[in-house]
């Protein structure tokens, strides 16, 4: 069987199209089947949630698809294809639910390629009074999982080689930097969380990293992140970086014991970014105020910006103390089954419209 078809997307239905990919979506069913009863087993509760709300998240640079609804005296409501389930997983902490998994179909504006697709399936769960450390035993076993109902002992792409039964990795982003960039990341951020553009700038230059000089300090973290560090991770093992600067973790609170990083982790196997995971803040005008700030950005680079869910802000007053986490379950199972592409493990893929 041939891994990679030469014919596009959109002819997903042919028959020796759908030949060359069967095995891989039959691969796909038996790991959602696997995993749906590992949940049950941790006594989790699957969810269903709404695809459209009214706010699609609030992090700048993700991109929704949006429609109109009418009400039903005619009038035009603005409603969103959500880009996680995170808000109403979270409203059903709120509401009194202890654990939580939702398989998701979620859509991505701006998103096609062998990693992206406009809409694919997110995997994510949540667990009330536990930490967040708890999410990366979680990640270990569902990757095991994986791999073993798949029937492979090793994962590789891009020449990347990763073993899913060896323990991770784990590795600190400022650790990271060190290693692979040589640049000190906490030197630029204050105790506050107030980020120094010039310092960051100042560093990459001495690194031999090129940068324009309107890039902004999280525009310089990011070219860093993506050119330096993120091809280096997942090699040989999985690697899950921890404990990212607090002002790329919107969404998760932050550490005890330094306040200028977050309790958010994200998995990778070779070089692949699998899953993002946080301890979830809980404060509502904190989280307010990080919201404003990346639609604010949102705005000045892209000239649109979301409205916020002031029910989920609302819910997050009474939300306990959690922890979740979100897995793109259409690429763990292409590193499982082999497939090259996402678009090769899911079972009708969007039209290809590039």
């Amino acid at each position: 069987m041939s891994q990679e078809s030469p014919f596009s997307p959109s002819f997903w239905w042919r028959p020796d199209v759908h030949a060359d990919r069967r095995p891989f979506l039959v691969g796909r069913n038996r790991i959602q089947s696997a995993f749906r009863a590992y949940f049950d087993a941790n006594e989790f509760l699957e969810v269903d949630t709404a695809t459209l709300q009214v706010s699609p998240g609030n992090e700048a640079h993700l991109h929704a698809f949006s429609t109109i609804a009418l009400t039903t005296d005619g009038r035009a409501l603005p409603l969103h294809l959500h880009t996680s389930p995170e808000f109403a997983c979270k409203k059903l902490l709120a509401a009194g639910e202890r654990r939580i998994s939702c398989f998701s179909h979620v859509f991505r504006n701006r998103e096609r390629g062998p990693l992206h697709h406009p809409e694919f399936t997110m995997l994510e769960w949540y667990r009330v009074g536990e930490d967040y450390t708890q999410l990366m035993a979680d990640c270990a076993d569902l990757v095991a999982l994986a791999a073993k109902t798949a029937g492979t002992t090793l994962f590789s792409y891009r020449g990347m080689i990763c073993n899913p039964f060896i323990p991770a990795e784990r590795l600190s982003v400022a650790d990271a930097f060190r290693k692979f960039a040589d640049i000190d990341i906490l030197a630029t951020i204050s105790e506050d969380g107030t980020t120094d553009r010039v310092a960051l700038a100042n560093q990459l230059g001495k690194a031999g990293i090129r940068h324009a000089d309107d890039d902004t300090w999280t525009d310089l973290y990011s070219r860093v992140l993506v050119e330096k560090i993120e091809p280096n991770l997942g090699d040989g093992q999985m690697t899950i970086l921890d404990r990212y600067p607090v002002s790329e973790a919107a969404l998760a609170r932050p550490s005890s014991d330094d306040p200028r990083v977050a309790e958010r982790f994200e998995l990778y196997a070779c070089g692949v970014e699998l899953a993002n995971a946080f301890g979830e803040l809980t404060d509502p005008v904190e989280q307010r105020l990080r919201f404003e700030a990346e639609m604010a950005e949102k705005m000045r680079v892209y000239g649109e910006s979301y409205p916020l869910d002031e029910d989920f802000l609302a819910a997050l007053a009474i939300m306990p103390n959690s922890s979740g986490i979100a897995l793109g379950f259409d690429r763990l199972v292409m590193l499982a089954t082999g497939a090259l592409r996402i678009d090769q493990v899911m079972w009708a893929p969007v039209a290809d419209y590039r």
